[in-house]
């Protein structure tokens, strides 16, 4: 194994090319001479969407602080998206933003976002990170184990390449100085771990029990809006959506419902599920599609946290990022920005080894604390939200958030500092402590606040909801 040296430290390898290994990737890169990417699907740097994503096809969310630390490690990364057509706008002007009491205020934020699919974003930094001459892909091979040494630490892996007679392929064994494994959802990793004898808590479960349905279409120019969304919540509310600009003119849709209110697939029951909607703008967007677009669905989605910070031990070289460790309720938009905040995680922490001359041991451990510290907020945040849905199990802490928030919502439609503060907490640019800062508690809890939350969509007729929706609008 090649040493380590005062700057550039050997061995590098990840387990896992999606985003979050990207990003990671990149971020190892500046202090390794070599990284090598393990991946399971035969990508090049022109491969868009990871193949093995199952959410890879629905709406998604880079949220204020994801852009920011993406555009630090490969800048100008937002100005090549928007070339292809990727629209920047405040999170406040061109979004028709329906919350549980009434429309959001069309105001300025200041919290700038920009929207485009997962494909032409993972497409711009698989390239980049691809033709780093530190960064190497092996690709498709299967990781089969961690390799440690007596003492416990990860010393490598040993990975099967994919694609010979089935059984046949020969294992090969690859030194690293440092193991990332971001293999995601599926990638197996406590299996991994317990190979070794790790320690590797059960992971803490929330049964979102949401269906996406997902239909990409042409855009029109001359709108208003780039983002027209309804906001589902618990109890009243199953049923939600989101219509996104994207790149090439288009638009991405995507439909989701709570339990049994499942989108339907066939064109015909998609449009009347969003005809059944309280914001008219995804309906009449819909009506214009051919049909004839593929639907992509993705159902079963449960939040997973594995809370590897709390295993005995640990194994020293070996750290876990990305949905390996946390999968969201994707309805929220957290995961890519978590991904993003854990890999610049990753950079300081190597950066302060780096400058006090420290080796790479002691590192894992901390990092996986670190890990924990960022997961926390955004965690509780959608957590207390979908614990809500189950009514036999709501703990005294969701039922107290869901309270406040329900009137920080009623106050919100009326007040755009208030919107502006939950814009810039949702974006993950401030604190949740932003909302019960006194000027904020004052608005909220004011006698006579309106938080009434409207009856269920599903109960509505289209043509009284679309009329009501206007009206308040």
């Amino acid at each position: 194994m090649s040493g380590e040296t005062a700057g550039r430290r050997g061995r590098a390898v990840v387990v896992g090319g999606g985003f979050a290994g990207l990003v990671a990737a990149r971020v190892l890169a500046d202090r390794f001479d070599e990284v090598t990417v393990l991946e399971q699907d035969p990508v090049t740097p022109e491969t868009g969407v990871h193949p093995h994503a199952p959410q890879g096809w629905h709406a998604h969310a880079l949220l204020a602080r994801g852009a920011e630390v993406l555009e630090r490690l490969f800048p100008g990364l937002r100005a090549e998206l928007g070339e292809q057509g990727a629209p920047v706008y405040d999170y406040g002007e061109r979004i028709s933003f329906l919350l549980p009491t009434g429309y959001a205020p069309r105001a300025r934020t200041g919290v700038l976002i920009q929207s485009f699919t997962r494909d032409v974003l993972e497409r711009g930094i698989r390239r980049r990170v691809l033709t780093l001459p530190q960064v190497r892909s092996l690709a498709p091979v299967r990781c089969e184990e961690l390799i440690a040494g007596p003492d416990g630490r990860v010393t490598g892996v040993r990975y099967r390449p994919v694609g010979g007679a089935a059984g046949h392929e020969t294992p090969v064994e690859l030194e690293a100085d440092l193991v990332v494994d971001a293999s995601g959802r599926s990638g197996r990793l406590e299996d991994r771990l317990r190979a070794l004898g790790v320690h590797a808590p059960a992971p803490r479960v929330l049964d979102a029990r949401i269906t996406y349905t997902t239909v990409h279409f042409p855009r029109p120019d001359g709108l208003d809006y780039d983002v027209a969304y309804q906001m589902t919540f618990a109890p009243d509310i199953p049923r939600g959506g989101v219509l996104l600009a994207v790149e090439h003119g288009r638009w991405t849709c995507s439909l989701f419902g709570y339990d049994d209110q499942a989108p339907p697939t066939d064109a015909e029951g998609y449009l009347d599920f969003a005809h059944s909607l309280g914001n008219p703008h995804l309906a009449e967007q819909l009506a214009d599609r051919t049909g004839a677009e593929p639907v992509h669905r993705y159902t079963n989605v449960n939040s997973r946290w594995f809370q590897y910070h709390r295993s005995r031990n640990w194994p020293e070289r070996l750290i876990a990022l990305g949905d390996a460790v946390c999968v969201f309720d994707p309805v929220y938009g957290q995961g890519l920005t978590v991904a993003a905040l854990e890999a610049d995680l990753l950079r300081r922490m190597l950066g302060q080894r780096q400058d006090a001359a420290g080796g790479l041991d002691g590192l894992a451990r901390r990092y996986q604390r670190g890990v924990a510290r960022v997961l926390l907020a955004p965690w509780t945040i959608s957590g207390n939200s979908d614990l809500m849905w189950d009514p036999e199990h709501r703990p005294i802490g969701a039922r107290i958030a869901h309270a406040y928030n329900r009137r920080l919502f009623a106050a919100a439609v009326h007040d755009p500092a208030v919107w502006a503060r939950f814009a810039r907490v949702v974006n993950m640019v401030a604190s949740p402590a932003t909302l019960f800062h006194p000027s904020v508690l004052a608005r909220v809890l004011r006698p006579g606040t309106a938080h009434r939350v409207p009856p269920a969509p599903a109960a509505r007729t289209p043509s009284a909801v679309a009329t009501q929706a206007r009206a308040r609008e």
